[in-house]
């Protein structure tokens, strides 16, 4: 019965998607001892301010994505292995949301999955990685006969709250990774009544990347206010460029932009008026309807590529490596691209970041960032190989793999203490990000589109295009979301 009420309810959440849908998935100076050092000490602070942010809205992170489906990373092995029982020939199925296993986060994964079936070689693993819409509506599909053993999660309200309802995940012993460096709060959001069901990847960022040298050979300079970035985007356009590429086909990264705008216009106050619309479902907060201005004034000013409302990820992504726009709008996950070698090098080795600017007469400040515990992974309740699946899990984080692995492929800050791994090799693009979280005096918490039910969810992430566009008014919207949280 609990997976009927899990379907009944999920079908709501997916029900503009079809299994065909495969939209593009998100990817998603040196220094001394001293620094690292105080790294350390200033991440324990913002992981008390993540800590704060998502107590706040009873949230935490989000995900990553990229290209198109593949069942890439499928590899067997076979002879004896420590794991299983006497030697016993165990098949793990690994259903992931990232399809790209030679860059970043997909291949951090990927090179985890390989080193355990080399060190277990009675142990293969299959991989069916899906973008993340299709993987969502693949991922409803899954909780009626079963998930496979090991699936890709994300730890918010929008996400995990029916999948727990529905029983589909199992539990795991938090006392199991009292040594894994956790930060501070990052497993509330993979919790329910206490119980642990999950494990964050990251702590995710979003930014503005931007091709320095572009920027320097045009005399452009980085927005500090938002009036400046509109005026920069003017500037840029003048000279036949696109000023930021956008991901506006998806939903999630504009939902995640008006996020981040709310949060330069409320300060500290973010939290509170996105908990009380979606509780009430009244959006009519002065904070919400002039951040919703503001983003139909941004789009209205050509900062956007023409067509972006339509455009998925890889098309927003290729504008920026392409050098056919000056500025691109992503989660710090993205910071890999300057450690890919498919990239021109005089873009790749340019890629900077900067975070929303403050907004004239707002309450955020410079250092008041959106950022938030990413997605991760659980086991499935009904998996035949559940213990064998949940010992590949804790491998998986141990803190040489996971956390190590994706700071050396530059994806951005893990949800674990990785201070470690630093080695004065980084690249600049790391060492901001490393300097906008250290630095940050208050962190929004979850987006506002994962703060409520998958409806809302839903909702916020099909209309926005809307309003953006001016197809839909900035009223008619606001009424629209708030509708979907009831």
């Amino acid at each position: 019965m609990k997976i009927l009420h899990f379907f009944r309810i999920l079908v709501t959440v997916f029900a503009q998607f079809t299994m065909l849908e495969y939209k593009h998935q998100m990817k998603h100076t040196l220094f001394e001892n001293e620094i690292v050092e105080v790294f350390r000490m200033k991440k324990k602070m913002v992981s008390v301010l993540l800590t704060a942010a998502m107590a706040a809205t009873m949230f935490a992170g989000c995900g990553s994505n990229t290209d198109t489906k593949t069942d890439g990373g499928t590899q067997s092995a076979d002879s004896k292995t420590d794991s299983g029982s006497d030697g016993e020939e165990i098949t793990l199925k690994v259903f992931s949301n990232l399809t790209d296993r030679k860059n970043g986060q997909g291949l951090v994964e990927q090179t985890i999955i390989d080193e355990y079936m080399e060190e277990n070689p009675n142990i293969k693993i299959e991989v069916e990685s899906l973008d993340e819409e299709a993987y969502k509506t693949k991922f409803k599909a899954y909780s009626m006969d079963g998930l496979p053993d090991v699936v890709s999660i994300w730890g918010q309200p929008a996400f995990l709250d029916e999948v727990l309802e529905a029983g589909v995940l199992a539990e795991l012993n938090e006392a199991d990774y009292a040594d894994y460096g956790f930060i501070s709060g990052s497993l509330e959001g993979f919790k329910k009544d206490g119980k642990l069901y999950g494990l964050p990847r990251n702590t995710d960022v979003a930014v503005f990347y931007y091709n320095q040298k572009m920027f320097d050979d045009n005399g452009w300079s980085v927005p500090t206010t938002y009036d400046e970035l509109l005026e920069l985007g003017q500037k840029i356009q003048d000279a036949g460029i696109t000023p930021v590429a956008m991901d506006g086909g998806d939903g999630w990264p504009m939902a995640v932009y008006l996020s981040d705008i709310l949060n330069k216009i409320a300060g500290t106050d973010y939290a509170s008026i996105v908990s009380n619309a979606v509780s009430t479902g009244d959006f009519t907060d002065p904070a919400l309807v002039q951040a919703t201005e503001l983003l139909k004034k941004t789009a209205d000013s050509g900062l956007f590529q023409n067509g972006y409302d339509s455009q998925d990820y890889a098309t927003a992504q290729n504008l920026f490596i392409n050098g056919q726009s000056a500025m691109y709008y992503m989660g710090s996950w993205d910071a890999s691209m300057a450690l890919n070698e498919d990239i021109q090098q005089d873009i790749r080795e340019n890629i900077r970041m900067f975070t929303m600017p403050v907004v004239s007469g707002g309450k955020g400040t410079a250092t008041d960032i959106a950022a938030w515990n990413g997605g991760g992974y659980g086991v499935s309740a009904t998996s035949e190989h559940k213990d064998e699946a949940i010992k590949f899990l804790n491998y998986m984080y141990q803190p040489d793999k996971l956390s190590k692995y994706g700071w050396e492929n530059g994806v951005g800050m893990s949800a674990q203490d990785q201070s470690a791994y630093m080695t004065g090799d980084e690249t600049e693009l790391q060492m901001q990000i490393v300097d906008a979280v250290n630095n940050a005096t208050s962190v929004s918490g979850t987006p506002m589109n994962d703060c409520g039910p998958s409806a809302f969810k839903t909702s916020i992430e099909s209309e926005i295009q809307g309003v953006s566009n001016g197809s839909l008014s900035v009223d008619d919207f606001l009424a629209s979301i708030g509708s979907a949280c009831n």
